[in-house]
């Protein structure tokens, strides 16, 4: 066997060309491929599947029953040969047997093999075949060997495409098969509605050669487009104009990191060396990275593998000479852009006149064009499947958001309903509008606080915009999540003054940074706490920060030195017990003490509070509520411990209802017993935001809400029409009722009581 996987590449590519060269029957020149990649690889078995009538069928063997060849057939999904198709995934197993999708097929005689490794054969990102070799003796085949197994795999799907052997790549049409009016679903990343003609962020390339006729040169291709592109990229991020700073522009700078990632280059390099064109290197590693997307558990590492896909296109666009994207071409007219992912500097390159929502296939909220779309004003829907298959360019689109909706060819009927909704939206949002300098004040004279949750420079804006009265929840985790390496000190530091500069004399309350879990970050090193089954019940939040508590430190130093001259607001996650407040207490005092002996400007005031996320701090509260100053209830994370129910799961998201008598008899007894002590309680997270659920909050004596920014006028309205002393007079005798949530109910009572819910 050779020693590298580009030699071993290289050594068969080169009896391939060979065999391509000669003028024989596509059979013939698979018979001779698998006796190639046999001999090279010294593999008693390799065959070729490839897709034909929506089945995969073997077409070429070396080493099982010829008999079986146009004969054995697979489902996608059946057996090893399935599941590698369907997945698009490599399969190396050292006991084929044990494989729980293993299926014997006796034509073959492959019952005396036990070693098997199988690669997808790919077309256009999706599998039109599988390359498989196997062993009598049960071993691993080397990650060389399967190294070149993919290499060769991308040059037979060249060979078998010339050759028509298989199914029509699905996805290539420039049509949808039906042209009927259709609706969609998605998933919300940026809020909005939005009307326009789809438009395909960029044509597939297709790569036509992918053996390499002299190595040097297609290297010298590499590094020129190399060096074109980053001069795009360095000219794009100087020209962002979103004013004010903000996340977006760390995110472009963690994209340009990429870009002079020479490790990228090398694995480019080395697909050069095993014998391919610069075309196919580059579609050679962008496999390889959709490969290990697959693989990746992690939001946010996969999300970073996003920017790579986007520099890959962006490289190969430009190493093929076809730069004809949606964006260079230019939008002519009001546009939705259609695509599988983005990256953030793609979609700079926009007019932003003409650009007015985004579609994609897959997306994340904390994926880098999440927030420079939103930075951009952009409304974005995401994980919209088979948008190639449904859209057509130019079709007419309607996007909402809020629904997490698209409208593909809509009727006039949808048209018309569409058009009333963002209508009334637009009145709706201008009546909140002008309610942003009024006080939400109760029909009966009770001032109920309304704040906002925010995280990012650009939230700060809707304070102004919305009225609201102060930031009840600045999640310092987000500045985190978008770098690609930890934020210095004084990076922090200047954030958090920032915040404090655009609330002035309105409270800010920082949470200390929430991570772990399910926010991994890439640059800390988790293999010492192992793969949590529960993320969200793991080493996350308080007490990852507990346990790195530099990183805790640090955050300390930065928060009390941008507060210095002002009340600072400080809020610790996910505790759990009172001894993990008093600790974190303790270690920011530590802080200050030392900054104070070196001279620093101080806070006049810090506040330490908890967030009440975990039941089990409930039945402490008669030992925390005197360590602290307010406290605040996180009911997203709340009502998942609470009813043992992730709330991410798709079969529970609306199982357990808010409005539950046990959440709200548990919250009742939390605010009785703070109120008690004379301790403010608060309420983070998304009840809060909602009209109803709302009311019953402040219902049950909750008179401090920290929402979305979008939620503010609908809230301060719903407020300003409630007489909140008969609401909790009425509140008493719902508790006591056993049985259904109280939705009903207490909607009943608003609507008898003219509480404005819309």
């Amino acid at each position: 066997m050779a020693h590298t996987a580009a030699a071993s590449a290289r050594e068969i590519l080169t009896r391939l060309h060979d065999v391509m060269a000669k003028r024989l029957p596509a059979q013939s020149k698979l018979n001779a491929v698998v006796d190639v990649i046999g001999t090279v690889l010294d593999s008693e078995v390799c065959s070729i599947y490839l897709l034909r009538e929506g089945v995969l069928e073997l077409f070429a063997t070396r080493g099982l029953a010829q008999e079986a060849v146009h004969v054995t057939r697979l489902a996608l999904g059946e057996g090893l040969v399935g599941t590698i198709a369907e997945n698009v995934e490599t399969l190396n197993l050292d006991e084929a047997a044990t494989h729980p999708d293993f299926a014997y097929r006796p034509e073959t005689g492959e019952d005396r093999f036990h070693s098997f490794a199988g690669v997808p054969i790919i077309r256009r990102e999706r599998a039109v075949g599988v390359l498989a070799v196997q062993h009598m003796e049960p071993r691993r085949y080397a990650d060389v060997e399967i190294e070149a197994l993919q290499t060769v795999a991308m040059v037979l799907s060249e060979l078998i495409a010339n050759a028509d052997l298989v199914d029509s790549t699905g996805g290539t049409s420039t049509r949808p098969q039906s042209t009927a009016a259709t609706r969609v679903a998605g998933f919300k990343l940026v809020e909005g509605m939005a009307a326009g003609v789809a438009v395909f962020h960029q044509p597939r390339i297709t790569i036509e050669h992918t053996v390499a006729e002299d190595v040097e040169a297609e290297r010298h291709r590499v590094y020129a487009a190399f060096d074109k592109m980053r001069e795009q990229i360095d000219r794009m991020a100087s020209q962002a104009e979103f004013g004010g700073g903000g996340e977006h522009d760390e995110v472009l700078a963690t994209y340009k990191m990429f870009a002079y990632d020479e490790g990228w280059s090398r694995r480019i390099n080395e697909a050069i060396d095993s014998g391919l064109t610069a075309e196919a290197a580059i579609e050679r590693v962008q496999q390889r990275t959709r490969m290990r997307m697959r693989e990746i558990d992690d939001p946010l590492l996969r999300d970073r593998m996003h920017d790579l896909e986007d520099l890959s296109n962006r490289l190969l666009r430009t190493v093929s000479g076809q730069l004809g994207s949606a964006a260079k071409m230019g939008l002519h007219q009001d546009s939705i852009l259609i695509a599988r992912n983005l990256g953030p500097a793609e979609l700079l390159e926009y007019d932003r006149r003409r650009l007015k929502g985004v579609v994609l296939e897959e997306g994340s909220l904390t994926a880098h064009v999440t927030i420079v779309a939103r930075a951009m004003g952009v409304p974005v829907l995401g994980r919209v499947r088979d948008v190639r298959r449904l859209i057509a360019e130019g079709d007419f689109l309607l996007l909402d958001v809020s629904e997490e909706s698209l409208y593909i060819r809509p009727t006039s009927a949808m048209q018309e309903a569409f058009d009333g909704k963002l209508v009334l939206s637009q009145k709706r949002r201008a009546a909140f509008a002008r309610l942003k300098g009024e006080a939400p004040i109760t029909a009966d004279g009770h001032r109920v606080t309304v704040m906002v949750n925010a995280g990012l420079r650009d939230d700060l804006a809707a304070l102004d915009l919305t009225g609201a009265d102060g930031i009840g929840l600045f999640r310092t985790e987000f500045q985190f999540l978008v770098s690609a390496t930890l934020p210095q000190r004084e990076a922090q530091r200047r954030l958090y003054k920032d915040v404090l500069d655009a609330a002035g004399d309105r409270p800010v309350v920082f949470r200390t940074v929430d991570i772990g879990g399910d926010k991994a970050l890439p640059y800390l090193n988790h293999d010492e706490y192992g793969d949590e089954e529960n993320p969200a019940m793991g080493w996350r939040a308080l007490r990852l920060a507990l346990d790195r508590d530099g990183l805790m430190k640090a955050q300390a130093r930065a928060l009390i030195e941008a507060g210095g001259g002002r009340t600072l607001n400080i809020m610790f996650p996910m505790v759990s017990e009172p001894w993990e407040f008093e600790q974190a207490r303790d270690l920011f005092e530590a802080q200050r003490a030392w900054l104070a002996a070196r001279g620093k400007k101080m806070p006049t005031e810090i506040r330490y509070g908890a967030m009440l996320e975990v039941p089990a701090l409930a039945e402490v509260l008669d030992i925390l509520l005197p360590m602290v100053n307010f406290l605040s209830v996180g009911t997203n994370d709340l009502t998942q411990f609470l009813f043992a129910a992730d709330r991410a799961h798709p079969k529970l998201a609306l199982r357990y209802d808010w409005l539950s008598v046990s959440i709200l008899r548990f919250l009742k007894r939390v605010v009785d017993q703070a109120h008690a002590a004379g301790v403010p309680v608060a309420l983070c997270g998304e009840m809060g935001g909602r009209p109803l659920e709302a009311m019953a909050l402040i219902g049950l004596g909750i008179d401090r809400l920290s929402i979305t920014p979008a939620a503010v006028g609908p809230i301060k309205a719903m407020v300003r029409s409630l007489d909140r002393s008969a609401l909790i007079e009425a509140m008493g005798p719902m508790l006591a009722r056993p049985g259904a949530p109280l939705r009903e109910t207490l909607s009943a009572w608003a609507s008898e009581h003219s509480v404005e819910l819309a």
